[in-house]
């Protein structure tokens, strides 16, 4: 006798019990009220030939899906091997689906949720199955079985299998047999843990070659030796020994020339990214970010607290919040344990299209303030500064000043200049060229640029960088009236740094006034006009006798004494930023020069200002110390007006607390 007849003779009369409550069957039975013989060939065709056809079929698949097939159990969904585990104790269960018991001597009871089959004491008669070589012990014919299967919808319900512990050790099951394959593992269900996860590792880009570089900025070849290209262009350098022009081929046009090396950028790096901002201080993110004032506006830069680390800045319409950008050990960056980044870029992205626990969703990204300098008007202009006066062009007048007027013009057809040209006889030609040696070696982001000087006639032409909006004093006086306080001291902040270089080169200005301090673009302020400073290998310079200077900005020691030094220029600070608070007016009003003198070397000094607040009048009144030792340095009145506004309790937001 095989197994299958076997597990079929189980329980013969649980099968005919079935067979009467069956609803084809018992269809069958009113219908056509068959004989006992017709009964009989039914009753074994539908519940013993029928359900064999598919046991069959799959017998040499899965010996116990034959076995629970062939006992008209199955179920239409297909059972998986990973549906039953094994319990220490030999059970194998698929939550209450299925129980199966090995034994000893290979008995085993088949359990259904529905129906029970117990299995009786073994006997010794057993069987070698066909299919594993393993023993079936069989049962005698008078064996008890018994069978708890529902009549009706108000019978008793069988009582269900408690549901197992998912978080339980899961134990690997005994095979059936040497052939069986062994059950598969479940995967208990965890609460889900919000910690930030290593990113998912992307396919790494191909590594570009080390002299691939992309365009920041537009460029219009000056000369026949430049190179022209627009924003977002490829160029590869072929030359970069020099530190201002490098010679470039663009991989667009495939023309080969000279570019200025501040204008690109490595192709693979984030200073391609419109975001970027590099290493800027906090402070200016946030002027960069309050001057644009859309809401969504950000910029991402490097940590000025953590090298290495990197900030998101971004205005919430009301003020600028800073979100500290985290870096995981194993790579990749995240903000908040909700969402971890394998690049920057991704973060970026993933904020641009949602906030996520940011104040705002990132919108646009702020653009730098300016173009940056670029130091010569050509690559072949670097070393020759002494240019011919028919390659200047005149067009409008911007201002005249002590010494000569200022002009708008342009060089060789193509490049917008600031042309200053001064009064006959103000200064030898050659006296002036000297000093414009030296002048064309300063160099600062605060600083008007020095081009080139045409000194082969009258006037002197001085050749610079083009400010848009004029001098700061024309400026207060129209466009400037709508600036705020926070906006006129970030103003004087920048006048503050620029002649902090000045400081350190050992150079003095003599005429530090609003009058010499150049506009640009976003309210960025240069110094101008120092052509005219003196370059002292000591601490100080005595004026000649004669020279003309502007009594009302001047200290008392160079007014007195005609005595100048880098203090004398703190001085004249002090007044340049009662010009600012008072948006350009006279200083000292109702008082002429020779009162100022008197009055001044007597201890006064000017009231505040209306509306000006008390730091900044105590700033002030540093600058005016009667002894020069006692003023600041430029280089502290820089960092005292850079944090004049800053707020230092709360100088970076949270993202998981910020809705």
């Amino acid at each position: 006798m095989s197994a299958l007849h076997f597990a079929v003779a189980v329980d013969f009369d649980s099968l005919y019990f079935t067979a009467l409550t069956h609803p084809v069957f018992h269809f069958f039975c009113l219908q056509f009220r068959p004989d006992s013989f017709t009964f009989l060939f039914f009753f074994f065709f539908f519940f013993f030939l029928l359900p064999l056809l598919p046991a069959l079929l799959l017998k040499k698949k899965n010996p116990t899906r034959f076995v629970f097939v062939a006992m008209g159990c199955s179920n239409s969904k297909p059972h998986d091997p990973s549906d039953f585990k094994v319990s220490p104790s030999g059970v194998a269960s698929n939550s209450g689906t299925l129980n199966s018991r090995p034994t000893r001597e290979g008995t085993s009871a088949i359990t259904q949720p529905s129906t029970t089959f117990t299995a009786p004491t073994p006997s010794t008669n057993s069987l070698k199955s066909p299919q594993s070589g393993g023993s079936f012990t069989s049962q005698s014919s008078t064996a008890q079985a018994t069978a708890t299967r529902p009549m009706t919808p108000s019978a008793t319900p069988t009582a269900m299998p408690p549901k197992p512990n998912l978080g339980a050790q899961i134990q690997q099951p005994q095979a059936v047999s040497p052939r069986a394959q062994p059950v598969q593992q479940r995967q208990a269900s965890m609460p889900h843990i919000r910690t930030p996860q290593p990113p998912t590792p992307r396919t790494p880009e191909p590594p570009a070659a080390p002299n691939m570089y992309v365009a920041l900025y537009d460029y219009d070849a000056r000369t026949r030796e430049d190179l022209s290209f627009v924003k977002g262009d490829k160029l590869k350098i072929i030359n970069s020994s020099d530190g201002d022009w490098w010679q470039a081929q663009s991989l667009v046009s495939g023309k080969i020339g000279y570019i200025p090396s501040n204008y690109i950028a490595p192709i693979q790096g984030l200073a391609k990214e419109d975001w970027f901002h590099g290493r800027i201080k906090r402070q200016t993110a946030e002027k960069l970010l309050t001057t644009i004032g859309t809401v969504g506006t950000f910029l991402l830069r490097e940590s000025e607290s953590k090298p290495g680390d990197y900030s998101l800045s971004v205005n919430d319409g009301e003020q600028v919040k800073h979100y500290r950008i985290r870096i995981l050990d194993n790579g990749g960056y995240f903000i908040t344990g909700r969402s971890t980044f394998a690049t920057l870029d991704e973060l970026v992205e993933h904020y641009r299209r949602e906030s996520d626990g940011l104040c705002v969703k990132l919108t646009d990204p702020c653009p730098p303030a300016e173009k940056p300098t670029i130091p010569d008007l050509a690559y072949n202009m670097k070393d020759q500064w002494e240019i011919p006066r028919s390659t200047i062009v005149l067009s409008r007048k911007l201002g005249a000043g002590q010494f000569g007027e200022v002009w708008e013009g342009t060089w060789n057809n193509v490049t917008k200049v600031a042309v200053k040209t001064l009064k006959p006889g103000s200064m030898a030609a050659d006296d002036f060229l000297k000093e414009a040696a030296v002048m064309k070696t300063l160099r600062h982001p605060k600083l008007i640029q020095l081009y080139a000087v045409c000194t082969d006639g009258e006037p002197i032409y001085i050749i610079t960088e083009l400010m848009r909006h004029g001098s700061l004093l024309d400026y207060l006086h129209d466009k400037g009236r709508v600036l705020k306080v926070p906006q006129l001291v970030d103003m004087s902040a920048q006048v503050a740094q620029g002649m902090a270089y000045l400081e350190s080169q050992n150079f003095i200005h003599r005429d530090l006034a609003a009058r010499n301090i150049l506009v640009g673009e976003n309210n960025i302020c240069k110094v101008a006009d120092f052509g005219l400073a003196r370059f002292i290998s000591d601490t100080e310079y005595e004026a000649r006798e004669g020279a003309k200077f502007p009594i009302k900005w001047t200290a008392p020691e160079a007014a007195l004494y005609n005595r100048f030094s880098i203090k004398s220029d703190v001085w004249s600070f002090g007044i340049l930023l009662t010009e600012l608070i008072t948006y350009g007016r006279i200083p000292y009003p109702a008082m002429t020069n020779v009162d100022v003198l008197h009055q001044v070397e007597r201890g006064y000094r000017m009231p505040a200002p209306q509306g000006c607040p008390e730091q900044l009048y105590q700033v002030m009144l540093d600058c005016w110390k009667a002894k020069p030792e006692d003023r600041p340095t430029f280089e502290s009145l820089a960092w005292r007006l850079e944090d004049f506004f800053m707020n230092t309790e709360a100088s970076y937001a949270e993202a998981s607390t910020v809705q």
